[in-house]
């Protein structure tokens, strides 16, 4: 007798007892298999009317295998080479893995060396990952000296108790896997809800990165463990070209070229996470301010402004706390009332829609502006500019009908691409974010509010032709959100702008927000928030590095550098100078002592777009050496020629 499956949507007999990896014995690529829509390991024995996929080691849920199965065998390594360590967790992440121990002392990286011999041993070995469910009591008895696991027992059914929790424990029964040997014999366990690879030798390539302290749970209040970070991949090749990337990554690093380049820097004693702006850096800053301040008025918003600070039952009124008390900073007494450094600029906005009456020939109703605001981000994500605690916001809220809303969400979605466009991120997609049906309790509303909500998002997004890659858990607690996620010059992703729709705030127990309608009845707008740039620090933070530093003319703080070759030659470039600076362009002479080629590596170095050179023929013919980042010369262009040059470059945004 048979059993019926449907393998790749075509129907197979198979016989009883059938395992997954049955199925797919000729295809050495394939590592997991998707029963019924669960990822499931090829041990798995099949049973009649289910769906049967394959799952190869390329695809993203096969990396996330492979990655998750290589941190149990890191794991195995430390505990035979580090007997005492204790286990924490250890979960997939963007391109690699990690796992978190409580060791005497921290890792150095000849213990990561070591680890990582150890490791190609037991690939080697060729250990068999071997699945096994247990119960309460008796995963306690075996994790008896494993501390950190049993507390995740105790917390299985809040896997956000814990970040990487859901890998070990989750709603339902608990499962062991144990590392086998070939003769049988058990050479390691662990706590895990798997899936796993059928066996260790199936791990291609792999390479620990780097470790550092993490606290247990994410929480400052526990125990700092010591967190191993390692990267797998399908074959060799790939991971050569992971780790080409982390170099190029490094050569790009945004914190490191703002102190090369003079941009900003994060003095210890203002404190963590917040980022000054020298003037160079404040170049930068001022014209993306300029643009988006400009491109704002042009699709109809109107400017307004709003405190640093408010007492907290603002934010009381507006939901957000006790939702974001945990990254709001704390509340400061005052005049016997509690107030709060803001963290969104959404709740005052609301404050100007409701100080007068609305009317429906008002909407859309549009509100913009720059607001900072503060957020306590733990010290362990704070990075650069990229993460910060204070922040600048190119906030803005449209309030208009429910029949104005999916226009006003295209409206939205043009704008922002845009501006990614303009700013030279023109490789994105976008990401629906909705809310998680099985925690409803970090979400408000009614199951028709945000069906409607996600239908307008999801139908706007759908007009542009472009990607849309579904987010289930990731939306405000008050409504949906479309992220567009820019790829910048070396393929990493970025979320940048944000459509978020709210039917939450404008509610009659929240600000109780109003329009007159045509019929002359009271009716509640629709609230979308919008940020182009996000925050303008991580902006910023993320071109420096998709450009490496070399700005195009546009923004470069410096949009050109006159270069004498001999001191004669100085000033007739402080008099083209002074008409260059007439026509708005940013541009310095080096009068240094240094010698020409040193002052046009010093350019080159400081990533200057153009460069004007003049000697004796130049001064003779009012001309000069126009030359271009990239090491290209021009000699003898007129100098009206060269001053048209460099307002075009700026003028088309032009990458030179």
């Amino acid at each position: 007798m048979t059993v019926n499956v449907v393998v790749n949507d075509e129907a197979r007999e198979v016989e009883p007892g059938t395992k997954a990896w049955q199925l797919f014995a000729d295809d050495p690529d394939v590592v997991a298999a998707r029963i019924d829509g669960d990822l499931r390991d090829l041990s798995v024995e099949l049973a009649g009317g289910q769906r049967v996929e394959p799952v190869a080691i390329d695809s993203p849920d096969g990396l996330d295998i492979l990655r998750h199965s290589t941190a149990h065998v890191m794991a195995q390594a430390v505990q035979e080479l580090f007997p005492d360590a204790r286990l924490g967790i250890g979960p997939p992440i963007a391109d690699g893995f990690y796992y978190d121990f409580d060791v005497a002392e921290p890792f150095v990286p000849e213990d990561l060396a070591k680890i990582e011999t150890r490791m190609r041993k037991i690939v080697k070995e060729g250990q068999k990952f071997s699945r096994r469910e247990v119960d309460d009591d008796a995963a306690r008895v075996e994790l008896a000296d494993e501390p950190y696991k049993l507390e995740l027992i105790g917390l299985k059914s809040d896997t956000d108790a814990a970040e990487g929790a859901s890998v070990e424990v989750g709603d339902g029964g608990l499962s062991i896997y144990d590392n086998l040997k070939r003769d049988g014999s058990l050479a390691w366990k662990d706590l895990c809800r798997g899936p796993h690879l059928p066996t260790t030798k199936r791990i291609p390539a792999f390479a620990l990165m780097r470790s550092a302290a993490a606290y247990w749970r994410g929480d400052e209040r526990n125990k700092q463990l010591q967190r191993i970070y390692g990267t797998a991949w399908e074959s060799k090749e790939a991971l050569e070209q992971h780790q080409h990337r982390i170099e190029e990554a490094q050569r790009r690093d945004h914190r490191r070229l703002g102190n090369e380049l003079d941009l900003y820097s994060f003095p210890d004693e203002i404190g963590s996470g917040m980022a000054v702006f020298h003037p160079k850096g404040g170049v930068i800053k001022r014209e993306m301010e300029d643009y988006v301040r400009r491109r704002h008025l042009e699709e109809g918003f109107d400017y307004v402004g709003t405190p640093h600070i408010s007492k907290d039952g603002l934010f009381h009124t507006s939901g957000h706390l006790p939702y974001y008390a945990d990254t709001m900073f704390p509340p400061m007494e005052m005049e016997n009332a509690e107030y709060r450094l803001k963290a969104m600029n959404c709740p005052m906005h609301n404050l100007i829609y409701r100080s007068r009456q609305r009317s429906y020939r008002e909407l859309p109703l549009r509100f913009f502006e720059f607001g900072s605001v503060y957020r306590y981000e733990k010290s362990g994500v704070v990075h650069g500019l990229t993460r910060v605690r204070a922040m600048t916001q190119d906030d803005s809220h449209s309030y208009v009908t429910p029949e104005q809303a999916p226009a006003e969400v295209e409206h939205l979605l043009t704008f922002v691409t845009g501006l990614l466009r303009d700013f030279g991120l023109d490789d994105y997609y976008f990401e629906l974010s909705t809310r998680d049906d099985a925690k409803p309790d970090k979400f408000i509303g009614s199951d028709e509010q945000w069906e409607t909500a996600t239908a307008v998002l999801e139908t706007a997004a759908r007009t542009f032709g472009v990607d849309l890659v579904p987010d289930p858990g990731g939306a405000a607690f008050y409504g949906p959100k479309i992220s567009v996620q820019a790829r910048d010059a070396i393929g990493r992703t970025w979320q940048m702008s944000t459509i978020q729709y709210d039917f939450n705030q404008p509610a009659a127990d929240r600000f109780n927000l109003e329009y007159v309608a045509a019929d002359g009845t009271r009716q509640q707008p629709v609230m979308i928030h919008s940020a182009k740039f996000g925050s303008i620090e991580r902006f910023i933070g993320v071109l420096v590095e998709h450009y490496a530093g070399a700005f195009p003319p546009w923004l470069a703080p410096v949009q050109a550098v006159g270069i004498p070759v001999a001191e004669r030659h100085v000033d007739y470039l402080r008099t083209l100078g002074q008409r260059l600076k007439g026509a708005g362009i940013r541009f310095e002479v080096d009068d240094s002592d240094e010698r020409m080629q040193k002052k046009i590596r010093t350019a080159q170095t400081q990533k200057v777009p153009l460069m004007l050179i003049v000697g004796d023929n130049d001064v003779e013919n009012d001309a000069v050496s126009f030359r271009y980042r990239s090491g290209e010369q021009e000699n003898g262009v007129a100098v009206d020629e060269a001053v048209t040059r460099i307002l075009e470059a700026i003028a088309t945004k032009s990458q030179v």
